[in-house]
Formats: C-alpha cells, sequence, structure tokens
C-alpha cells in the first residue's frame, strides 16, 4: 500500500474511534492533538502529532509547544517526547498515532511524577511560574481608611469590644 493510502485508513480509523471524545483534536486530515488528562488536571498535557508525506514508513511529527503546556517545565516536556519517540522507534512502519495517544495515557503519571503543581499568573504578556508554598507578594493587604465621622458613628453603634450589639439589624415587626 502507499503512504497515502495507509494514511487515509489511519485517518478514517481516528475518526471512529475518538469520535465524540473531547479530548481529540483533529486539526487537519495529517495533523491531530489529544490531551492527556482532565481539563482541570494541574498535570495535564497536550501532545499534537503531525504526519510527514512518507508516514507511516518515517517518523511522525510530536511537538508539545501548545500554549496548553506552558506550565509544564522544558526538562519534563523533553522527557516526554524522548519516551514517545522510543515508542515511535517500535512502531515505525505501522499507523502508530492511536498507539502514541494510548501510550501516553496510560504512562501519564510517570511522564509527570516530577513536575510540581505550578500556579500561573499572566502580568502584560509574561507568564510567571512559581510554587504555591512561595508567597508571590510581601505587600501586606490595605485597610479600609474612615474618616472621623465613619468611626464615631462605628463606635456609637458598637460596645466596648467593637461589636455590634444584638438586634442590631433585626426588622420591628410589631409597629
Amino acid at each position: 500500500m502507499a503512504a497515502n493510502e495507509d494514511q487515509e485508513m489511519e485517518l478514517e480509523a481516528l475518526r471512529s474511534i475518538y469520535e465524540g471524545d473531547l479530548c481529540f483534536r483533529e486539526l487537519s486530515p495529517v495533523s491531530f492533538q489529544y490531551r492527556i488528562g482532565e481539563s482541570g488536571d494541574p498535570k495535564a498535557f497536550l501532545i499534537e502529532v503531525s504526519w510527514p508525506e512518507t508516514y507511516p514508513q518515517t517518523a511522525p511529527v510530536i511537538s508539545m509547544d501548545a500554549f496548553f503546556n506552558n506550565t509544564i517545565s522544558s526538562a519534563i516536556k523533553q522527557s516526554i517526547l524522548d519516551k514517545l519517540m522510543v515508542e515511535v522507534e517500535a512502531n515505525l512502519g505501522t499507523a502508530m498515532t492511536y498507539t502514541l495517544f494510548e501510550y501516553a495515557k496510560d504512562n501519564k503519571e510517570l511522564f509527570m511524577e516530577n513536575q510540581p503543581v505550578n500556579t500561573v499568573t499572566s502580568v502584560s504578556n509574561s507568564i510567571a511560574i512559581g510554587t504555591p508554598h512561595v508567597p508571590t507578594s510581601k505587600k501586606k493587604d490595605k485597610k479600609e481608611q474612615l474618616s472621623k465621622t465613619q468611626k464615631r458613628k462605628l463606635a456609637d453603634k458598637t460596645d466596648n469590644k467593637g461589636e455590634l450589639p444584638r438586634g442590631w439589624n433585626w426588622v420591628d415587626v410589631i409597629k
């Protein structure tokens, strides 16, 4: 069979297997994305597989450059790509896109075991990644400044402990 016939058969198989799967996306007839993990999972990642003209006799192009993967360290990305390339070498000459996606799903925990759970904050088109244990800012929250009149009214309403008296906001039903 010619490479294009193999690609057509694999494309048809992928469409039928992943029909209705929200994690799978067909970007073009030769380019696919698959999200490994739930959308709220901090250790979820996105794999993009593109087929060259001579696929499956040559290796597909595997990428993790999607914006979705910005929270993952480059060392972890490279580790995942290296492990996927070993799988590609083992399956060279056969339709392997489904195999790669399933391999990544099965080994997600192993791939992401050294990935810390990161918080992402975006400031003027730059992304800062920090661990949740480190405070992001050392500034203290400012208290609301009250005028003298506001302070007097508040002191008149409260008792000596600074608490409002019991029933201060009750509705008078008897009137």
